[in-house]
């Protein structure tokens, strides 16, 4: 279900998961999103009552631990209501998923939100860490302030360290980090915590340490879908043709790379 389900009543939402579980046959899982303002005003025993109804599986938009970058996007919920809202899902016994957006705080507070952000994540210790990287379309309330000097975007590698400051901040959990989307850079950067930390960290640091040519084309190759990972670089057929692409477009449009490559990106918004 998408939306925020668990703003209903808890007895009206218990009725109607009793009543999918009644008339659907073979359900196996019920997800819902929530908001962890919404989930945090739910008591431990109001939580249990609806996983006994069937509801097994939450997605929380966590997006920031910091409260400066949560205030400042107006999320409607504080870092304290996260680990509250967070910590009742798992003690409910439901698998709870937290989203973050890498870039959401910009240049000048990139540091502290992916710190901040690992702090309430090492809090909650959820099942599922899943990164969506910040993308600011023309049609996003954001837009207008990046526009008016608001909010300055990061780079794809400033986003990628960032990403690698928020990793590397993770302790003392058991989570799945994903980064199961295309806005992310890069879609290998995923594990168990804390076993493949390490590797994790690693692909990161190979990127960041590839030639300026070379992260040129891997992200024009990614933003135009060509390209999963680090790794289909290797294949020749498939380099040739990247390296002809760029550079007939460059010829043909005369436009600024970095610009053709924000485009790409946004298409997936």
């Amino acid at each position: 279900q998408d939306a925020n389900s668990l703003v209903m009543r808890t007895q009206e939402l218990v009725t109607a998961l009793r009543y999918l579980q009644e008339n659907v046959p073979g359900i196996q899982r019920i997800t819902s999103y929530a908001r962890s303002s919404t989930m945090a005003r739910k008591s431990l025993d109001e939580l249990k009552e609806i996983r006994d109804a069937g509801l097994n599986r939450i997605h929380i938009g966590l997006e920031s631990g910091s409260d400066r970058v949560l205030d400042f996007v107006r999320k409607g919920s504080s870092a304290r209501q996260h680990i509250e809202a967070g910590q009742k899902v798992m003690a409910a016994g439901m698998t709870l998923s937290e989203y973050i957006m890498p870039g959401l705080g910009g240049a000048a507070w990139s540091r502290e939100h992916a710190i901040e952000t690992a702090r309430v994540l090492n809090a909650i210790d959820p099942h599922f860490i899943r990164l969506r990287s910040l993308r600011v379309p023309h049609r996003s309330p954001l837009h207008q302030d990046v526009g008016e000097g608001h909010l300055e975007l990061l780079s794809d590698d400033q986003v990628v360290a960032e990403i690698r400051l928020l990793i590397e901040s993770l302790e003392g959990i058991h989570a799945t980090l994903t980064s199961d989307h295309i806005m992310n850079l890069l879609e290998e950067v995923e594990g168990k915590l804390p076993e493949d930390k390490e590797a994790m960290l690693a692909v990161i640091d190979r990127y960041l340490a590839l030639p300026p040519e070379e992260k040129l084309l891997f992200r024009l190759a990614r933003r135009g879908g060509a390209v999963r990972g680090l790794n289909d670089l290797a294949n020749p057929e498939l380099r040739i043709r990247l390296q002809r692409a760029m550079a007939e477009l460059c010829a043909q449009t005369g436009r600024d790379l970095e610009e053709v490559i924000t485009e790409l990106g946004d298409q997936y918004i």
